[in-house]
């Protein structure tokens, strides 16, 4: 990424910043000097992120509100005047068996985890290509947005979505030659809170049998989000639009899933989940 006038402090903002991967997005911009707008639906939990630095400019925000979104650009940019990097990164997990999830469930997963990220690119993109400079959206997909997982339908397509709309408007900007760029950022295991009971009252012997390898696949190989920050932005450093620092579990779930549509096969699951 194309840093701005010499000189000049860099501006991130991040929404979901309270909590896991945005916190440590959030850590990792303010030790590096960067002026830190966090964002965040949880009151409370936006004040301790923002004590944790000792400071920050905050805005409580429902993501999946425009004119939320819209308050939180607006008050970046009369704070700063610019946009370095924005993470549209807020996101929620709706999980259980498909046909037993509600209208609520699916209202609240498309709304934070697809609608967020739309409402963040149509508040801050054109501010951004106002300003002059370089910039870049980061949106928070997942590797399950490479391929889809039982149990986890909205989430599954929630994050197809972000990659397919990450694509689209990295095509967009390229179209006008905007110095604004894109990036996907496809999280493997990181050690959140998001996976800690996401079936809710969910009783089922498959159900259980997931919940056992999701935690143990965490307890393996998940990364703590400081750690995973500092791999995301030595990916943004290189100007990568695919920000995948697990790459071998993207990779893998990529080369599986994309077999079996080639090879015109029905989905399957690991048997360990029956």
């Amino acid at each position: 990424m194309t840093k701005p006038e010499s000189g000049a402090q860099q501006v991130v903002v991040v929404t979901g910043a309270a909590s896991g991967i945005g916190a440590g997005i959030a850590r990792h911009a303010h030790a590096r000097g960067m002026a830190v707008v966090l964002a965040d639906i949880d009151a409370a939990a936006l004040d301790r992120a923002a004590a944790e630095l000792g400071g920050a400019l905050t805005r409580v925000t429902d993501v999946s509100d425009s004119r939320s979104v819209h308050v939180l650009a607006e008050l970046a940019f009369d704070s700063f005047g610019r946009v370095d990097l924005l993470f549209n990164n807020a996101g929620i997990m709706r999980a259980g068996f498909l046909w037993k999830l509600g209208e609520s469930d699916w209202d609240a997963a498309l709304g934070v985890n697809i609608t967020g990220v739309v409402n963040g690119i149509r508040a801050f993109v054109p501010r951004m290509l106002d300003q002059g400079g370089a910039g870049r959206v980061v949106n928070t997909a997942s590797v399950g947005g490479f391929a889809p997982g039982p149990m986890m339908s909205p989430y599954s397509a929630s994050k197809f979505a972000v990659v397919a709309i990450t694509e689209c408007l990295q095509m967009e900007l390229s179209m006008i030659d905007a110095p604004v760029s894109a990036s996907v950022l496809a999280p493997g295991p990181v050690v959140t809170s998001v996976f800690d009971n996401p079936f809710g009252a969910v009783s089922h012997p498959a159900v259980d049998r997931m919940v056992t390898q999701m935690r143990e696949l965490l307890d393996t190989d998940g990364l703590d989000a400081d750690t995973f920050a500092e791999l995301v932005f030595a990916g943004i450093d290189r100007g990568d639009f695919w920000l995948a620092p697990q790459g071998e579990h993207l990779d893998t779930m990529v080369r599986q899933h994309t077999a079996t549509i080639l090879e015109r096969r029905e989905p399957v699951i690991r048997q360990s989940f029956r």
